[in-house]
Parts: C-alpha cells; sequence; structure tokens
C-alpha cells in the first residue's frame, strides 16, 4: 500500500509540476497602446432566473474599453421563472447596448444551457462569440483583451480566467483556493497542447470553428460540458489553436457557493461530465487526482490499524501539500489572491474525500441545478 501511495504521488506530482512550468512560460498579454479594434463581438449570456445579477453584468459590459458599435449582446433566457425578461427589457430601453433578447420558450423544445448557447451561437452577428453567465462580473478591459488575442493570433477557441470574489466566508474562501487550481490546470495544460479544461463563464470562439466540429453533437445529452467537450473537439480538429488569455483585465469573477448543498451539486454537475471525455491524456489527469486521492484517504485507516506506518502517512500528506502550495502560490498571484494560500490548510482536511464523493457520484449523471433535477445517460 504505501508503494503505491508513493508511485501515486510521483505520477501526481509529475502531472502537477509540468503544469507549474508550463505556466511559467504561458506569457502575460500586453496589449499594445496603439491597438484600435476592428473585431466585431457578440457577447452570448445563457441565463436562467438571473434577475437580480444580470443588471450589474449588463452594467459592466456598457462600460467596457470597446467601441459600442463593434459589440451585440445577446441574452438567452432558458425558460426563466423570475422577471428575467422585464430586467432585459427595461435595460434595453435606458441602456446604450445593441442588447438582443432570446427566450428559449418561444422555440419548442429547446431547453437547457448547451440548447441557450446553440441558439445564440445561430443568431449572432459578430466575428468571434464570447461567453460568460448572468451571475458574473467583467471589468472594463475584458473584451478589448479577447479582441486583440483573435486579432493577433487568430485561434478557434480562447479560454480565460475565472475567479470568485465577495468571498466573506471559511468555506467561500476554500472554494476560491480550490477552483484557482482547476482555472491553473487548465491554462497550464491548454500551453502544453493538451487542452483538459475551461469554464463556459469566460471563454470565446467562432462560428465557424463551432460548426466545423458540428458543435455539441456526440454528446447532446449530457447537460453540463457546453464548454470543455467544445474545447477538445476543436483542439481535435485544429491542433494549437487553442489559446488561454493571461491576462489579469480578462478575468472574470462570480460568487463561490453559498452552501454546501449547492456546492456538492454543481462539483458533482461537473464530474458527470468526465466518463464521456474521449482524450486519453483528459482521462489520465482525472484519474491521477481520483488516485492520488482515494489512496490518501484509505492510508488514514491503515495507519490507525497499524498497516501503515504514521510517518509514511504524514510524510504522503506533505509530499501532496508542497506539490500543491507550489502549484496555488502561482495561480494565487496572478489572480491577485495570493493571501488566501494559507486557506490550503483547511482545504486539505476536507478536499480528499470531496473529491472521492463528487467522482463517484458524479457516475451516477443525477444531480439538482437551478430548480432542475438532471439526469444524464
Amino acid at each position: 500500500m504505501t508503494f503505491l501511495l508513493y508511485l501515486s504521488l510521483a505520477v501526481y506530482g509529475y502531472i502537477i509540476l509540468r503544469r507549474w512550468y508550463a505556466w511559467q512560460l504561458l506569457p502575460v498579454q500586453v496589449i499594445p497602446p496603439g491597438f484600435v479594434p476592428t473585431t466585431r463581438l457578440s457577447v452570448i449570456i445563457p441565463v436562467r432566473n438571473e434577475e437580480r445579477a444580470l443588471p450589474q453584468l449588463l452594467q459592466d459590459l456598457e462600460r467596457q474599453q470597446y467601441p459600442l458599435n463593434l459589440l451585440e449582446v445577446l441574452v438567452v433566457d432558458d425558460h426563466s421563472e423570475d422577471s428575467t425578461k422585464q430586467v432585459v427589457e427595461a435595460y434595453k430601453a435606458a441602456g446604450k447596448l445593441h442588447l438582443r433578447l432570446i427566450r428559449l420558450a418561444d422555440y419548442e423544445g429547446l431547453t437547457l444551457k448547451k440548447a441557450a448557447v446553440q441558439k445564440g451561437v445561430e443568431l449572432a452577428g459578430g466575428e468571434l462569440l464570447v461567453f460568460t453567465d448572468g451571475d458574473c462580473r467583467v471589468q472594463p478591459g475584458w473584451l478589448r483583451a479577447f479582441a486583440y488575442a483573435f486579432a493577433s493570433q487568430q485561434p478557434k477557441f480562447i479560454s480565460g480566467p475565472v475567479s470568485f470574489h465577495q468571498t466573506h466566508s471559511l468555506f467561500e474562501r476554500m472554494q476560491l483556493v480550490e477552483f484557482a487550481s482547476l482555472i491553473g490546470i487548465g491554462a497550464a495544460s491548454i500551453q502544453l497542447n493538451k487542452p483538459n479544461m475551461c469554464n463556459g463563464a469566460n471563454l470565446a470562439y467562432t462560428r465557424e470553428a463551432f460548426e466545423q466540429v458540428g458543435g455539441f453533437s456526440g454528446n447532446e445529452g449530457i447537460a453540463s460540458g457546453d464548454d470543455e467537450f467544445l474545447l477538445h473537439k476543436i483542439n481535435r480538429q485544429y491542433p494549437g489553436s487553442v489559446l488561454f488569455l493571461k491576462n489579469p483585465q480578462a478575468t472574470v469573477h462570480t460568487s463561490a457557493r453559498k452552501s454546501l448543498k449547492s456546492f456538492i451539486s454543481q462539483r458533482v454537475r461537473w464530474a458527470s461530465k468526465w466518463k464521456s471525455y474521449q482524450e486519453w491524456h483528459v482521462q489520465l489527469v482525472a484519474l491521477s487526482v481520483f488516485l492520488v486521492n482515494l489512496l490518501l484517504l484509505l492510508a488514514v485507516p491503515l495507519a490507525w490499524a497499524g498497516i501503515m506506518s504514521y510517518p509514511a502517512l504524514v510524510g504522503a500528506y506533505s509530499i501532496k501539500f508542497g506539490i500543491d502550495f507550489l502549484f496555488l502560490k502561482r495561480i494565487l498571484s496572478f489572480l491577485n489572491r495570493k493571501r488566501f494560500l494559507v486557506y490550503m490548510l483547511p482545504l486539505q482536511l476536507v478536499y480528499t474525500p470531496y473529491v472521492i464523493y463528487t467522482a463517484i457520484y458524479g457516475l451516477t449523471g443525477r444531480y439538482s441545478w437551478k430548480g432542475r433535477i438532471i439526469r444524464n445517460p
């Protein structure tokens, strides 16, 4: 058992430290002062019951350092049961944005986020399609950063950083640290030309790329994964065409889960798509994380029973903590959240059982999200 545990740690360490180095090589975007945007952008926002948060996002979009004549905003409403529709219509009447409301209720049989994204892509007029969520906040230079990346490098798919804000409780701050690791792994894997994850709250791609890979065909039955499955398909058809936008101004901010129940539901939703990944390198990373945490969890009762020595147990946990610390220090520094490193300590106490639980429960494909019970095949 001790040998297997340390072997899994060696594999895990290789995967994480390789990505630590890749993050170092990933350049921070610098936009020349004389850059003049010419790309027409469509910001597509799939929403469901976002009457409270959406006005703030729309205000952020109106304040973008980007020509309004090159920008349109499409809010795609997925059968909201609140006053989301009225909020959009009121803002459209009073604001300066070229704002459109698209209601899935007006189209027979369309529901859930993938349908909202698909319909937004179909109706958008921009050259580059930029996506975020209705409960997010974006900075004034957000669209300018995407436009410069697209104009200067012509990628097919751009993934951007996401972080949490307004994290007041211990629980929320632990989420911030854990989520930063996911963003960092996704960014570094893109740098290694082995994209594995991204976040639908901050990404962009062209309609041409979406259509040429068949959109969401092949995984229509899986409610989540509108971001990562598409990432994998585009990279498979256009190797080297995926870019991570390493620019602090491009960071999108959202809120952490307020309750343990909603947090577990969100993570189970994410985990439910892992079994459908096709790329071996994506499966390898997921399997490595699961295995090292499973063995760390089993090591505790084994040490208690005298089957494993306590020094071996403490050494294993120390190695895992050291690897994660090195990686997270870099990511949190970029996100201007370095002071949250201290929350790695309480996170380590719950991270191992949490990963095992969500991974196993995610295999069932059943979870609750935004008032719906979802069942993936």
